[in-house]
């Protein structure tokens, strides 16, 4: 159910704090107003106007607020105090517009004279004025990447782009309409114009090209906010509806009712509270309705055991025809890492000790798929103490093993290769290292021994098929006698 808390006049602007615990000024009449979220009472006043104050508005850390007045003076007031720290003066027009650029320590202000002006903070001064607009500027926003681009909106049909180091604006953009707000999206890429019935989207970066022209309103569009994703853009009317757009397509995905025209809007950060702002002085808030969690429920009952194991000693007839269960094949979790393309983690899975001991063939053929996708010195790289020694002591182990030779290898020289940096700065990578080299040192004098005692017996065997060769030439050449005589 929505909070209606009344105003003592029409609500010309809502703003909630950027910081927790998300409080909203609310600028009606003279006077400006600070709720608390849950609060139908205002925690905060400030009253200190002689006519009607506009466009209360909050800085980015939430500890300043800023105001413009229908004498045409803009006030800069602490959060936490009540009289004006700052009070801007020069124009004699209402000020509608009120902004902080991103800096923090720039005030930029419209007024009903057609003026822009830029105003320092610490010294109160204005800094620069621009006098393009030839109409009331009413609506305007600052760049949240830029701190020195800030747009400003007017009845004369147009948005201007202006940047605090030109003279002049750098981008005009014609909407057709009186302009009554304007947005950016947090990318700053983005524009968005509300004017007449007609919410425009503008890209910036293509020197503002209308992407979209939305005329979902029966009558003038007052006001515009994002959510905190930028995926929904809303839009409040004087036909007393506000629509949300999804930002993909620019279509309507829901729409709100309200009593009466609506003049002001704005959604709370984490999109849980709308505020809305009437012309007759009415505030509706509405919250978002918590998830109920119903803890009463009963556990639903579960099937008795004779469920499960019904039909289990059934034995088929002979006319009965069988179908057979297919049977569901379960990945290991290396399988599903290296699906995924996890190859360090596909690594660390197979380098647990139980695979490790008693089925070692499945580490090493995970080390050699790694290798056939090339990934495996950046799955070897990257290890702390801890896990270059079970490295270690794994290819220590089964390096001298004839099957797992030409791959483990390769991982000893890439791990050497890696670690060499930092050889000497752990006495347990050094053993292991130690043990490494003695390993394939002994695997060598033993390969260098076969190779001496496959020498000799390649002479035995030369030499014994010289002897063979030489008796049946003899034998040939002397005729059946000798034969006979060297058979007895």
């Amino acid at each position: 159910t929505p909070v209606q808390i009344k105003e003592f006049g029409a609500i010309n602007k809502i703003d909630f704090s950027p910081v927790p615990p998300y409080n909203y000024v609310v600028s009606a009449s003279s006077r400006i107003h600070i709720y608390g979220r849950f609060s139908q009472e205002p925690i905060k006043t400030f009253s200190r106007f002689r006519d009607a104050a506009y466009g209360a508005t909050y800085r980015d850390d939430g500890r300043l607020l800023a105001a413009g007045s229908e004498s045409g003076r803009v006030s800069l007031f602490d959060v936490g105090g009540k009289a004006p720290l700052r009070q801007f003066e020069g124009r004699t027009k209402p000020v509608h517009l009120v902004g902080f650029l991103s800096d923090k320590y720039r005030i930029f202000s419209g007024s009903d004279d057609y003026s822009s002006i830029l105003w320092d903070i610490p010294s109160a001064t204005e800094i620069i004025s621009y006098s393009e607009h030839t109409d009331y500027v009413r609506c305007g926003c600052a760049s949240k990447v830029n701190a020195d681009v800030f747009i400003t909106g007017s009845y004369d049909h147009t948005v201007k782009l202006f940047d605090a180091r030109t003279k002049s604006s750098v981008m005009t953009i014609e909407h057709g309409h009186p302009v009554e707000s304007v947005l950016l999206f947090p990318s700053g890429g983005l524009l968005v114009s509300a004017g007449g019935r007609y919410v425009k989207v503008w890209d910036v970066l293509k020197g503002g090209q209308l992407l979209v022209s939305l005329k979902n309103h029966h009558k003038t569009v007052t006001c515009l906010c994002l959510n905190s994703s930028g995926q929904r853009l809303l839009s409040g009317s004087l036909d007393r509806h506000v629509k949300i757009y999804s930002t993909t397509s620019y279509k309507v995905v829901h729409s709100f009712n309200y009593a009466t025209s609506i003049l002001s809007l704005a959604l709370s950060p984490e999109d849980e509270t709308i505020a809305v702002g009437m012309t007759n002085g009415v505030l509706n808030v509405k919250h978002r309705k918590p998830e109920e969690k119903n803890e009463n429920s009963q556990k639903k009952r579960q099937p008795a055991y004779r469920t499960y194991v019904k039909g289990r000693t059934y034995m088929p007839k002979q006319e009965d025809f069988c179908v057979s269960k297919p049977v569901k094949r379960v990945l290991r979790k290396y399988d599903k890492l290296l699906r995924s393309f996890q190859s360090s983690k596909a690594l660390d899975a197979v380098l647990e000790p139980p695979i490790m001991l008693h089925t070692p063939e499945v580490t090493v053929a995970v080390m050699q798929e790694l290798h056939r996708r090339g990934t495996l010195r950046s799955a070897l790289a990257g290890r702390d103490e801890k896990e270059v020694n079970l490295l270690l002591t794994f290819v220590a182990r089964r390096v001298i093993e004839p099957r797992f030779t030409p791959v483990l290898v390769i991982v000893a020289d890439m791990i050497t290769d890696i670690y060499q940096p930092v050889v000497g700065q752990s006495a347990i990578v050094d053993k292991q290292f130690l043990k490494l080299q003695q390993a394939i040192g002994k695997e060598i004098d033993y390969q260098e021994e076969l190779l001496e005692v496959l020498g000799m017996m390649d002479t035995l065997f030369a030499t014994f098929t010289k002897k063979s060769d030489t008796c049946l030439e003899e034998n040939k050449s002397n005729g059946v006698t000798e034969i006979m005589e060297t058979n007895r």
